[in-house]
């Protein structure tokens, strides 16, 4: 039973869970249609506002794509024909030519792309994670996550390339760091999706400030269910 957890979780028979290029980039797509939500509702707005280019980030415009490097790395994203990037006095302008409501979605979903690269590159995303149960911990060897979370076996996690992974001494603090933001986020929610919390004890892998709602459990609703009587 507990393997067959294991392997629900993992997506794989294997214990060895393994952040494949073609899945991580369909994740991040369904990240970047969140993203798209928000450009409708609030982002759109902001894109009015002109990015601003740190020192230490390069910015290049090419056919239908813009480039941006700094010392973190370097992310390329293409450019909506709807959308009009410019690049002024070190600052980015994203305009859109209708006002229609897709071109502003557009609009705020390149604006808030552009940005989280511009910041990426230069400063970096990072995502914590912590685990709770007796016993539970993780552990970094060579370019795997090894989690021991109560399963028959350890989960061994492959860590992508352009994100660093690293562990307290605890053992129980789990940080996700990359300059792509979109990867950061997915990857930690991998990890999270290996072994939710469950909602009786709360053990399990959470975000940092996740807030479990935890139910009676039946010896509890036992016990209330006599006292009425």
């Amino acid at each position: 039973m507990l393997r067959r957890r294991v392997s629900e979780a993992a997506g794989s028979s294997s214990p060895l869970w393994s952040a494949e290029q073609s899945k991580t980039t369909l994740l991040c797509e369904g990240t970047r249609q969140n993203e798209m939500k928000e450009g409708a509702t609030g982002v759109s707005h902001l894109a009015k506002k002109p990015i601003i280019i740190p020192e230490k980030v390069s910015v290049k415009l090419t056919d239908g794509q813009i480039e941006v490097a700094g010392p973190l790395g370097k992310i390329i994203e293409k450019i909506n024909p709807r959308v009009k990037v410019n690049i002024e006095d070190n600052k980015i302008f994203v305009n859109r030519e209708k006002d229609e409501r897709q071109d502003k979605m557009l609009q705020g979903l390149t604006w808030a792309l552009i940005r989280n690269a511009v910041v990426g590159v230069n400063q970096g995303f990072k995502k914590e994670l912590e685990i709770r149960g007796v016993g539970f911990q993780a552990q970094i060897s060579g370019e795997e996550l090894i989690l021991r979370l109560g399963f028959s076996h350890p989960v061994k996690f492959k860590i992508p390339k352009d994100i660093k992974i690293t562990v307290d001494q605890k053992g129980v603090l789990i940080t996700v760091q990359g300059f792509n933001k979109s990867l950061v986020g997915e990857v930690a929610a991998q990890i999270r999706r290996i072994k939710p919390p469950d909602h009786y004890k709360g053990f399990g892998i959470r975000y940092v400030g996740e807030k479990v709602i935890k139910k009676a459990g039946k010896a509890a609703i036992t016990v209330g269910a006599g006292a009425k009587k």
